[in-house]
């Protein structure tokens, strides 16, 4: 179990969106993709990296993003979901000790879904010719059971959601985004 609930509870929701852990390697890595357009988001992930288990994390450059790393030899019992192939084309299921975990932290837990895989932003409607604009979140993953699990830490914090497409989940209620901005918050 890890030292820090809430920081694993955020790196678990960054791992599932842009994480990947490479076990063939002499000592496992987790790396976690980040856009370079979020250097907060960076330094979140950094932090979060550290607080869970890494002494020492990296950060490698690549066209467009970030790679925050860690060598360690307990990242696999800390992500069992690795395995081979593409995160969409496996079964995704948290064991009991992390369900117990997000249970507690689904804040945290979401955070690091939408800020992998998510996005909020002002949506603009016409109803009879008027112009509205308002905040809305929207997460997209190609995997059915981590839009599962989203739906599960919404539902787990009483917030609305519905599906606007097979995969991608929308969050446009006043209360509902305000009550996500409390948790969530902005990648900056």
């Amino acid at each position: 179990m890890p030292t820090d609930p809430a920081a694993y509870a955020y790196l678990l929701g960054l791992y599932l969106g842009d994480g990947h852990l490479v076990t063939n390697a002499r000592v496992p890595v987790l790396r976690i993709s980040c856009s370079d357009s979020w250097p907060g988001l960076i330094e979140a992930c950094d932090e979060a990296m550290r607080r869970v288990l890494a002494e020492k994390v990296q950060r490698v450059q690549h066209p467009g993003c970030v790679a925050v790393q860690s060598y360690g030899k307990h990242w696999p019992c800390l992500f069992p979901q690795h395995g081979p192939g593409k995160k969409h084309q496996r079964p995704i299921v948290l064991a009991d000790w992390q369900r117990t975990l997000v249970e507690a932290h689904p804040g945290d837990f979401l955070r690091g879904l939408f800020h992998s895989d998510g996005c909020r932003f002002a949506n603009q409607v016409v109803v009879r010719g008027k112009k509205y604009v308002y905040p809305r979140y929207m997460f997209h993953n190609e995997s059915t059971d981590i839009m599962g699990l989203c739906q599960w830490a919404l539902d787990l914090l009483g917030i609305a959601w519905r599906m606007n497409r097979r995969n991608s989940l929308s969050v446009a209620r006043r209360a509902a985004v305000a009550a996500l901005d409390r948790h969530v918050g902005p990648k900056s």
